[in-house]
């Protein structure tokens, strides 16, 4: 009988999440910078309400990015 030396479902998936994982991050810290440096010009445009918005998206996505990176943690730490 030949031994399983690498099971392959586990290790696809593992890929799969991690590029998924890896490009969300990513996009979404993309988001936060965009929406800082839009925010900073749009506040010295003296456009106050589109400046606020844009801090908005900027703060929602730090939060997802801070999500993934906790839930990241949890993952690692928990199996």
């Amino acid at each position: 009988m030949i031994a399983t030396i690498v099971d392959w479902s586990d290790l696809l998936q593992t890929i799969g999440a991690s590029i998924v994982a890896g490009v969300g991050i990513t996009i979404a810290f993309s988001v936060v910078i965009w929406g800082s440096a839009r925010f900073a010009d749009l506040r010295r445009e003296e456009r106050p309400g589109e400046a606020v918005a844009a801090a908005a998206v900027s703060a929602l996505a730090a939060v997802v990015v801070a999500t993934g990176i906790v839930f990241g943690v949890v993952v690692m730490t928990t199996k």
